[in-house]
């Protein structure tokens, strides 16, 4: 990933925790990587590209709190 946006990979490690607080999707733990569409869409809607605004998962449902 780092390569695609002409970033060293250990530069890109520690400059990627900012835009995360900010909607950058987070490293999967199932795949080992960012989802490259997610991507794509966290950068489009940060340079006004697009206006969609894209959820995160959440989390497991509790239902049994209802």
């Amino acid at each position: 990933m780092a390569r695609r946006l002409s970033q060293a990979p250990g530069e890109w490690a520690a400059k990627a925790k900012i835009p995360e607080r900010d909607g950058l999707p987070k490293v999967d733990p199932l795949m080992g990587g960012r989802p490259w569409r997610a991507v794509q869409a966290y950068f489009d809607r940060r340079y006004g590209l697009s206006t969609v605004e894209v959820m995160a998962p959440d989390g497991v449902e509790n239902l049994d709190v209802l």
